[in-house]
């Protein structure tokens, strides 16, 4: 039996996600290299991302299908609304982005139709986002202090969340489009 297409791009839209989460995440790499907290952390937190991404190419593989290519993935849609420039501004995004995906995940996790195989992925994939959104948002609240922008901090955070919750309601949608309300 051919699996089902609509699971592949749902799966290599995640895929693609994670991807670029890792590839955001090395650009804070190197803008926090006198950070050796960061350093350490960072490049965890890229490794699991990159993990993340192998696991959702490796269910697609074991499903019998490749990974689609995704042109107008997540991040990408959330890049052609604002482009974030500094550290204070790449946290904040990363605070948002590991709450939907922590969010998102746990929501399909819990829906009825998730085979064993799927659900081990995203079961394994939201353990590591509960720790993401915690050190990048400890990170984000001490570098905010040091640079006394507390205030102004927290407001990209929200000028963030606005952007991907449009970015996300347009994905929704699709996916509602292509299975059906989730249930």
């Amino acid at each position: 039996m051919a699996p089902d297409p609509r699971l592949v791009e749902l799966f290599s839209y995640y895929r693609d996600g994670e991807l670029h989460g890792a590839g955001l995440l090395l650009r804070l790499i190197k803008m926090m290299k006198d950070d050796p907290d960061a350093q350490i952390k960072l490049t965890l937190h890229m490794a699991e991302e990159a993990n993340h991404a192998w696991l959702w190419t490796k269910r697609i593989s074991d499903m019998g299908a490749k990974p689609v290519e995704i042109e107008s993935g997540y991040q990408t849609r959330i890049g052609r609304k604002a482009i974030p420039r500094g550290v204070i501004d790449l946290l904040a995004l990363t605070i948002v982005v590991e709450e939907r995906s922590f969010a998102r995940y746990t929501e399909h996790a819990k829906r009825p139709d998730v085979d064993a195989e799927t659900k081990r992925v995203l079961e394994s994939v939201t353990k590591d986002e509960k720790w993401h959104m915690s050190w990048i948002r400890e990170k984000f609240n001490e570098l905010a202090e040091q640079q006394n922008a507390g205030e102004r901090a927290e407001e990209m955070v929200e000028k963030y969340r606005q952007i991907e919750n449009e970015v996300y309601a347009e994905l929704h949608q699709r996916e509602a489009e292509a299975f059906g309300p989730a249930q």
